[in-house]
């Protein structure tokens, strides 16, 4: 008698720890994210206009700014414009083409890109991008701005 006791005690006790495990597994905090996830959304979606893509626009005086750091290469380009890539605010980057990064120095006047955005360089084009989703916010044309000065 005395050890069926303590058998049952033994299995009540192992039985209690089990659910008691399990309730503070299930016991976790409210997941609020997605709530503000929504509103991070919408605050996201009002900053980019909607389209999928932050606002930001460069200036007129930038153009003349990054000419200078880039002018060997804007000048082979106006030689050869036929042979670029064309690049849109809105649009995605074109598949295969890498931007190299535009070094800090070159652009430390300018207003900062968007959060999560970055400012890259390729074939006479400064284009302010996003990485991750490679959406472009804003294209400055060197090239063209040299053509038409």
């Amino acid at each position: 008698m005395k050890r069926k006791n303590y058998l049952h005690k033994m299995v009540l006790g192992a039985a209690l720890t089990v659910f008691a495990f399990a309730s503070i597994a299930q016991e976790r905090p409210r997941d609020d994210r997605n709530q503000r996830d929504g509103h991070n959304q919408a605050r996201d979606e009002h900053e980019r206009g909607g389209n999928g893509r932050a606002e930001y626009h460069f200036r007129t005086e930038d153009r003349e700014h990054f000419r200078s750091h880039y002018q060997k290469d804007v000048n082979q380009w106006r030689r050869h414009p036929d042979r670029r890539h064309a690049f849109r605010a809105g649009e995605r980057l074109p598949s295969g083409v890498r931007l190299k990064s535009v070094p800090s120095s070159y652009y430390r006047t300018l207003p900062p890109p968007p959060p999560g955005y970055r400012f890259g360089y390729y074939d006479g084009y400064v284009v302010a991008y996003n990485p991750t989703t490679q959406i472009i916010a804003d294209v400055l044309d060197l090239v063209d701005a040299a053509a038409n000065r």
